[in-house]
Formats: structure tokens, C-alpha cells, sequence
């Protein structure tokens, strides 16, 4: 999709429901290849800054073993992977508004 093409409503709102299933922030991401932590790579979703509860989101959810499916990451997981078109939309989306408005208001 290209800068001029018009995020969709329908487009904003999945966006959206996105955001609001997922666990609340700031996230960390912890590499390997950055860290040297010995292990894998690893998102942690801090749920709550105050308790000490943290999950940790791998395909296999490091710090609380998952086997199966898991409810609480799922929508995490649905989120993380909407990330990758949601954000280049949102960016578009951005510019082409700016776009607009300098065409509507030039800098003088």
C-alpha cells in the first residue's frame, strides 16, 4: 500500500481492537545477539510495573512454560504480528495527512 492510499476505517478499528487486547506496556525486547543473555531471544510483557509477574514471549514462553495455547498471550502474539502492516499503515497514514496539510497551510 502505498503514502496515498487512505487508511480504512475498517483498517483503524482492527488496528485498534489489536491494541486493547494486548497486555498493557512498555515491553522489552531482550536479544541474544545484543544481551549475551544464554538463552534465546525474548519479548518481556510487563503486565504490571509493581508486581513481580512478568510473562515472557517466545513461540515456547520462556519464564512460565506454555504447552498448548494460552489466552493471555494470545492476543500478545496477534499483536506483535499485526505490527509489521500495522505500523508501515500508521506511518503512511501519517504522511499523507502531513501531505495534506502543507498543501492546505504552505509555511510561509
Amino acid at each position: 500500500m502505498g503514502s496515498d492510499e487512505v487508511l480504512s476505517e475498517e483498517e483503524l478499528s482492527a488496528i485498534e481492537r489489536r491494541v486493547a487486547a494486548a497486555t498493557p506496556g512498555p515491553w522489552v525486547g531482550w536479544m541474544e545477539s545484543r544481551h549475551g543473555i544464554g538463552g534465546t531471544s525474548f519479548i518481556q510483557l510487563q503486565a504490571d510495573a509493581d508486581e513481580d509477574d512478568e510473562i515472557y514471549l517466545t513461540r515456547a514462553i520462556g519464564g512460565r512454560e506454555v504447552v498448548g495455547a494460552d489466552a493471555r498471550t494470545d492476543a500478545d502474539i496477534e499483536f506483535i504480528a499485526g505490527a509489521r502492516q500495522d505500523v508501515p499503515r500508521l506511518v503512511d497514514e501519517i504522511r499523507r495527512l502531513r501531505a495534506a496539510l502543507e498543501r492546505a497551510h504552505p509555511a510561509s
